[in-house]
């Protein structure tokens, strides 16, 4: 079971969140590259702190909404949407391979996650850029989402991934940030993290960066996968 978290969600002086310490607990980074978050030396550091604990590095791609920490939903026509995309994985490729590594995978964020869930023509624009750039590169997303099943039939790797600290729907999509139930307590989480892990359902668990207590977070959930037996690693790139 991989375990990942969002860093390098800075920008300039501010800080979100303690990369440092979540990096010796993980086993991905997704690493904002520079629309919602981060910025150049950002990247940089969050990359070579991640190579140097052979932490996965992952490209977090995200609307170009800084102001909105990429949590607005943006209309954007395929083709630009793509190339946005495609810069961003094309810019922390670059501080990853200074780093004496690469991008192992892509996951959207925020709005743009949830967003191609449904929408295809979003869903179909994230799916277009990891084919451009490399696709060797599997893509993150919620199980049954028209993102991976656009992944997988343009022959990528499609990881389901799971949310510890978010509650879920009935119909398995997360319940918005808006709504009551929408960040879960420690324990609570830490219950969801063991469930998800070993139902089958999932390949890759996220804790939020941002969530209050992340780091303890992290480290309860790994320290309760450990003790049901799941082995955690990176997921492997496709063949």
């Amino acid at each position: 079971m991989d375990l990942n978290a969002d860093l390098g969600e800075g920008f300039g002086i501010w800080r979100l969140g303690e990369d440092d310490a979540l990096l010796g607990v993980l086993t991905s980074a997704n690493v904002a590259c520079g629309f919602h978050a981060g910025d150049p030396s950002t990247m940089r550091r969050v990359c070579l702190a991640a190579a140097e604990r052979g932490v996965a590095i992952g490209a977090q791609v995200g609307y170009r909404d800084l102001a909105g920490f990429g949590r607005r939903r943006i209309e954007y026509a395929h083709d630009e949407l793509r190339d946005d995309l495609l810069y961003q994985i094309g810019a922390l490729d670059a501080f990853a391979r200074l780093a004496g590594t690469r991008v192992r995978y892509v996951k959207p964020h925020g709005a743009l996650y949830n967003t191609a869930v449904a929408d295809e023509v979003q869903a179909a624009a994230v799916v277009a850029a990891v084919v451009g750039y490399d696709r060797s590169l599997p893509v993150l997303g919620l199980p049954g989402s028209a993102l991976l099943r656009l992944a997988a039939e343009a022959g990528l790797r499609a990881v389901r991934e799971g949310f510890v600290d978010r509650g879920y729907r009935p119909d398995g999509t997360l319940v918005p940030r808006s709504e009551p139930g929408a960040l879960l307590g420690h324990e609570e989480a830490v219950g969801q993290a063991v469930r998800l892990a070993t139902d089958g359902v999932v390949e890759s668990l996220c804790v939020h960066g941002d969530t209050p207590g992340a780091v303890a977070l992290a480290r309860a959930v790994r320290a309760a996968l450990t003790d049901a037996g799941v082995p955690l690693e990176p997921f492997q790139p496709a063949g």
